[in-house]
């Protein structure tokens, strides 16, 4: 049972991290690192299809091997969180509380992927 329930789980955050590659709101990569998390619990066949995706397989197992995202990764994620989320927010949220919630979306999202750890550069890992 605790095996379906992962398996559930974890192709609930593929579904959250694909939207979060459309949608500003939803950060891609903590969603991509606990589905990685729930299929390894759960199935080798997803964990390794995700594994091997061309888009998300690289982002995971940079995490699993160093527990790091790529510095570009992380720009392109807080870019696209400042510029269309911004934007989202400047004239397609109505004003009141809505704004308001997405502000708060906005906010922690780009918290949670400022906070994951940078993967060192090539001239970083030479100089260790």
């Amino acid at each position: 049972m605790r095996r379906y329930l992962y398996m559930a789980v974890g192709w609930g955050f593929v579904v959250l991290a694909v939207l979060g590659v459309i949608l500003p709101v939803l950060p891609t990569t903590p969603f991509l690192l606990v589905a990685g998390a729930c299929f390894a619990r759960s199935s080798r066949t997803c964990h390794q299809w995700l594994l091997n995706n061309k888009l998300f397989g690289p982002l995971i197992d940079n995490w699993q091997n160093n527990r790091c995202i790529e510095r570009k990764s992380k720009y392109i994620a807080l870019l696209s969180i400042v510029l269309f989320g911004g934007t989202s927010l400047v004239f397609a949220v109505p004003w009141g509380y809505a704004k308001l919630a997405v502000l708060i979306l906005l906010v922690i999202g780009f918290y949670v992927v400022y906070s994951l750890p940078t993967c060192p550069s090539h001239q970083e890992k030479k100089n260790w």
